[in-house]
């Protein structure tokens, strides 16, 4: 699978094209403005690009009126199928939010119920009794999702609303080329309607990549064989950024061996996990890290630990943004990138990443771990690679058997000799290739 050895790049488009935050009915070409950031995505090392919500919706995307049109906002199907086109010509795979669960009071068939009530063929591809009301005197209630009732819960186990759903995927993959979907609020949906996604997915393409938006509990319900490819790892996007600021390098590390250890009880062996240090919906990591030194670092720790990176657009170059000043402060347009140190440092590790097997398919070991340093090792047939980190303002001397005498630093091809023990220079980040 193609994903597993991929840096993703994750665009938030309404935000990103300044477009409306209401919808507005105004046809404006603004998602062309990402093929002028292809070739930034590109040399960032990005290989495929997340595309949040881009379907006709009532407002921030995840309300859609209709699948098989692109938001008038950002442009018309055509315009897209352009963007499409000059992201696969630098490299880049096209993923697209699939908002599957519910969809926005404004969606074309929940219109027809609002008009002909219980006469309306479409009455039942929504969870709707006319015993009662909505909060907006429809007439009649109907289930919302989490208690939002500006979004409307599809019936998934109904053919029609599948054969809808498969059919517009249909359209997708003809018209834009997509190279596959993450499914929002994957843990709402149901499995047997996981399952049929994903046989039919893989009948229009193999290699067709399935990611769900999971939180917490058990993913291997999800993710497996006839199921998901992967899913968001939120389980240690926390231990990310707080073994950082309360210097204990501990509570992520213990997080990846817990799902990725050696020990055979450990969870998620072998699968791969989209990891990221911020998205659309958290506090930007710059924003949340306290000591701006350990920004470049915890890329370190997401580019060398078990997964699939996902940069978020601007953080690359350490834009800020508080969750607690609403979306729109997370979700911004930025006139053209930028580069700095931290996204000359992203990039190198974005490359070391994707040529390293090691990095990409390596089993998780944990060699030294203090407070403040940690060293682990990923290795695979034939690589191996160890991932140093030292997070803390004062140089540190690192004894252990690392297994050879000598390694080449991915990020920076510097050669590095392991006799006398290994200097971790203050704020420093390693990706040692051992010798064979």
């Amino acid at each position: 699978m193609w994903a597993y050895e991929s840096v993703f790049y994750q665009i938030y488009p309404i935000g990103f094209c300044g477009a409306p935050r209401v919808n507005d009915g105004v046809t404006v070409p603004r998602i062309r403005k990402v093929s002028d950031w292809a070739e930034h995505i590109a040399s960032l090392g990005c290989n495929a690009v997340y595309f949040s919500p881009i379907f006709e919706s009532d407002s921030h995307g995840y309300d859609t009126r209709d699948f098989r049109k692109v938001d008038c906002r950002l442009g018309t199907n055509e315009d897209f199928a352009a963007v499409c086109k000059t992201l696969h010509e630098h490299g880049i795979k096209v993923v697209l939010d699939g908002v599957f669960n519910h969809v926005g009071r404004g969606f074309w068939a929940f219109k027809d119920v609002q008009e002909k009530k219980w006469d309306s063929p479409y009455k039942d591809w929504f969870h709707i009794s006319f015993d009662g009301n909505s909060n907006y005197n429809d007439g009649f209630w109907y289930e919302g999702w989490e208690g939002h009732f500006e979004l409307v819960k599809l019936n998934l186990r109904h053919p029609d609303v599948q054969h809808h759903i498969f059919e517009c995927i249909r359209q997708w993959k003809d018209e834009f080329g997509i190279d596959g979907l993450r499914l929002d609020v994957a843990y709402c949906l149901d499995k047997d309607f996981i399952r049929a996604l994903r046989g039919f997915c893989d009948s229009l393409s193999p290699d067709f990549f399935l990611v769900g938006e999971l939180l917490h509990g058990d993913y291997n319900q999800f993710v497996g064989d006839g199921m998901l490819h992967s899913c968001t790892n939120y389980e240690c996007y926390k231990g990310l950024y707080s073994s950082m600021n309360s210097f204990n390098l501990f509570e992520i590390t213990h997080s990846l061996l817990r799902q990725f250890g050696p020990e055979n009880w450990t969870l998620y062996k072998g699968k791969h996990l989209l990891s990221f240090v911020d998205n659309h919906d958290v506090t930007r990591v710059a924003s949340i890290l306290q000591n701006p030194a350990h920004l470049p670092l915890i890329y370190a720790l997401l580019f060398g630990m078990p997964g699939i990176p996902c940069i978020y657009y601007g953080s690359e170059w350490g834009a800020e943004g508080k969750k607690q000043d609403g979306d729109d402060a997370l979700r911004p347009s930025f006139e053209q990138p930028i580069v700095n140190d931290l996204t000359a440092r992203i990039t190198a590790m974005a490359k070391a990443h994707r040529e390293s097997r090691a990095l990409c398919y390596g089993g998780f070991k944990q060699l030294v771990l203090t407070n403040k340093q940690c060293i682990w090792e990923r290795e695979t047939d034939g690589e191996r690679v160890l991932v140093a980190v030292n997070i803390d303002e004062q140089p540190y001397h690192a004894h252990f058997d690392a297994r050879c005498g000598r390694a080449v630093d991915l990020i920076t091809g510097e050669m590095h000799d392991f006799g006398g023990g290994s200097e971790l220079p203050p704020y420093s980040a390693y990706f040692w290739k051992c010798e064979r």
